[in-house]
């Protein structure tokens, strides 16, 4: 096995897992888009703020509600069929938003871009569980998660060049080229093990014969494995610990700006540089800690699921440094709160992400990971609201900022308590013509 490591052509693993990290920077230059040519698009069409606000939310809705849903065709139809799909929509929403004559067609196309994004993830955890080792599941899962923080380190800067001097619609239309040039990109170069042309026999079975997931389908149809994960204390546990994740994220994604303006006093030229800290440090975390410490640890023999739960929750617990934020009024000591808090969090969230692979029965990942993100991105509907009626209501942070380290209080005791082992799910039983009827559900 040692020769191919050392073998420089057997690496095309790290090929698709970079490819992987590439498809989430753009996706999310998706995502960012609207809210960086908001005021144009404001005055463009007379939008008020109520207006903006649903527009600002169409793509939560339609991503979030079509998880799950996402997750069972992936695991029907795969991701180099899936994922080929997904990245040409990702292309045709923003070309329609570019396009758009007023508030209805932007809107749609916002509700296009979700349904399009929808897989991504689970694509993601179901891709780099196919294509990497377990001994390397937590690099190749830190390079796509990574590139969700980074892409607010650049991503925002980059579509505000272009709003501003070429005008809303170019910086739609240059995400859009981004998107088709992805979807290119993945047509040509992805494929599944088992069908890659370019993929050596010694590093395929390096990669079965180290814990890869295995391609197959599952035997049970995709309601009764549903129910059957429904049904599973473990799944249980990762959805919601990971819901407590996507609260505390989703409200420095949308509020830090708000709050360094508000609370520090800056200009928003100033509170971006200084918003662009925390991302970065949280890209640096998610490589480095979630990524090559834990495959390193492992690699020298620790054990496996301690070191895996230890990162989970000592990274949420580094993410109660959210308090520390609430002490002061100086922008340097609250930057350094929340960086170290969003550091954390930026830790813990490979392992969440490696964990469908490595929990779920066969043919179950997609499903799993489709789980886990609606819980996940749900939150991204309830913190901004929750954050803004608190800080509404309160003229301040504090609560805000207190109620979110609750939520990862009560994260850390479901990862702790209902996730239990990081060990896969036993397969669900079938019965007669595999429909999955009479399911028991799963420990």
């Amino acid at each position: 096995m040692n020769t191919t490591h050392s073998n420089p052509v057997a690496r095309l693993r790290w090929r698709i897992g970079g490819l992987m990290g590439a498809g989430v920077l753009i996706n999310y230059f998706d995502r960012i888009s609207i809210s960086v040519a908001g005021p144009q698009l404001q005055q463009a069409f007379n939008l008020t703020p109520a207006d903006l606000g649903l527009l600002f939310s169409a793509f939560f809705w339609s991503y979030a509600l079509l998880q799950i849903p996402a997750g069972i065709v992936l695991d029907r139809y795969g991701v180099t069929r899936v994922g080929r799909w997904g990245a040409f929509l990702w292309g045709l929403a923003s070309t329609i938003t570019a396009c758009a004559s007023g508030f209805a067609g932007i809107f749609a196309a916002r509700l296009l871009l979700g349904i399009a994004e929808a897989p991504s993830f689970p694509a993601n955890a179901k891709a780099t569980g196919m294509w990497f080792p377990r001994s390397e599941r937590a690099t190749s899962t830190a390079l796509f998660d990574a590139a969700a923080k980074f892409s607010n380190v650049i991503g925002v800067p980059l579509v505000a060049l272009a709003v501003v001097h070429l005008g809303w619609r170019w910086g739609f239309g240059i995400v859009a080229l981004l998107s088709f040039a992805y979807f290119a990109a993945f047509y040509l170069i992805y494929r599944d093990p088992s069908r890659h042309p370019a993929l050596t026999r010694e590093e395929h079975d390096y990669i079965r014969h180290n814990g890869a997931t295995p391609e197959n389908q599952s035997p049970v149809h995709a309601a009764g494995m549903l129910a059957y994960l429904l049904g599973s204390r473990k799944v249980w546990g990762l959805s919601l610990g990971f819901a407590a994740y996507g609260y505390c994220f989703y409200l420095f994604l949308t509020w830090l700006p708000g709050y360094l303006v508000q609370t520090m006093h800056m200009s928003i030229l100033k509170s971006a540089g200084y918003a662009a800290i925390p991302w970065l440090c949280a890209t640096v975390a998610d490589l480095v800690v979630g990524g090559w410490l834990i495959d390193h640890l492992i690699a020298r023999g620790r054990d496996e699921n301690l070191v895996r739960k230890s990162v989970l929750l000592v990274g949420m617990t580094a993410g109660l440094a959210v308090f520390g934020a609430t002490t002061t009024t100086d922008p340097v000591i609250a930057i350094t709160w929340i960086s170290i808090a969003l550091s954390g969090l930026a830790a813990a969230a490979p392992v969440g992400w490696s964990l469908p692979s490595l929990i779920a029965p066969q043919g179950g990942v997609g499903t799993v990971g489709g789980i886990m993100n609606f819980a996940n991105n749900m939150m991204g509907a309830v913190a901004p609201i929750v954050t803004g009626i608190i800080v509404g209501q309160t003229q301040s942070f504090t609560n805000a900022f207190i109620v979110a380290g609750v939520v990862l209080l009560a994260g850390m005791a479901s990862f702790l308590f209902l996730l239990g082992r990081i060990e896969p799910l036993p397969e669900p039983p079938t019965r007669g013509n595999g429909s999955g009827a009479g399911l028991k559900p799963a420990a």
